[in-house]
């Protein structure tokens, strides 16, 4: 008995001093945070960045979230500390937080730097293909110590990937234009993770080669590119109407075959777990497209 009990007394010495020691965790940027402890007070500096700490296990440690962190539901009761391009500065020094995890290409650099000035710890996120997504699940569950839940979800991500990876890879190629708005007329650079989404699903982004990710191009570069597909997000749970307007271009292949689809924002433009979700969807149009050859 008094050997049971010195094991268990070591197994809980063992366990106190795991969640207490020094977390070091390299950011999207390069940039290695260290934390003295795993942090019990998270700002999330964007709408993606709330939905995966929560996917992560760490929803309870969010206690300042931007406007439109929206998933889950919970995540709505969070108090708001601006949106993520016009932080509240002082709504985020006031709430004390042991980290600040930001958007490293949404964040202006000016209230990051500010952030640091205040001696807040930052960790930047910057996912640029899919596969990030489970990286950053798992590097945001050492920092919130909550590293089961978060390498369950990574594990989960992965699996589906991979299923839709061996299920596309030999599938002929499908010619994609990806439109986020009508005016501008934007779509998504080679650099943007919904680029890497359409590769993974056997298409080629016709604007790949654009470095910006969310590059504005004309009417007239898309009818030069003539698509076989085109992809719409828009900015709500609807299909936009815009994406008919396609239609008065009879000669475009897109427009021929009827290959003009939707996928939900929240699911292909959120770097968060969801993106498979997207990605699933995405593979399914291009599957279609190609049965109307």
């Amino acid at each position: 008995m008094k050997r049971l009990l010195a094991l268990f007394a070591l197994f809980v010495l063992a366990a106190a001093r795991a969640a207490n020691a020094e977390i070091a965790v390299t950011d999207d940027t390069g940039v290695t945070l260290h934390l003295a402890k795993p942090a019990r007070r998270i700002v999330s500096l964007a709408p993606h960045v709330t939905e995966t700490l929560f996917a992560a296990g760490a929803g309870h440690r969010i206690v300042g979230a931007v406007d439109y962190s929206d998933f889950p539901a919970a995540a709505k009761a969070i108090p708001r500390v601006g949106g993520y391009s016009r932080l509240d500065l002082e709504a985020i020094a006031a709430l004390k937080p042991d980290l600040v995890i930001g958007w490293a290409s949404g964040n202006g650099p000016a209230h990051i730097e500010k952030l640091r000035a205040l001696g807040l710890p930052i960790y930047l996120a910057q996912p640029e293909r899919i596969d990030d997504v489970a990286a950053n699940l798992e590097r945001y569950g050492e920092l919130a110590g909550t590293p089961g839940p978060a390498r369950a979800a990574a594990a989960n991500f992965r699996a589906r990937l991979a299923a839709l990876r061996e299920r596309h890879a030999t599938r002929p190629r499908v010619r994609v234009f990806y439109q986020i708005w009508k005016q501008p007329l934007m779509t998504v650079g080679g650099g943007q993770v919904i680029s890497d989404v359409i590769h993974l699903c056997g298409g080629e982004n016709v604007f790949a080669d654009l470095k910006p990710l969310a590059p504005k191009v004309t009417v007239e570069a898309v009818l030069a590119a003539d698509p076989e597909v085109i992809i719409a997000s828009g900015m709500g749970e609807s299909r936009p109407e815009w994406l008919d307007d396609w239609r008065q271009w009879q000669s475009m292949t897109a427009v021929k075959r009827d290959n003009l689809f939707f996928v939900q924002p929240d699911l292909i433009q959120r770097h968060t777990p969801r993106l498979v979700e997207g990605a699933e969807r995405l593979c399914a149009h291009l599957d279609v497209a190609r049965g109307r050859r």
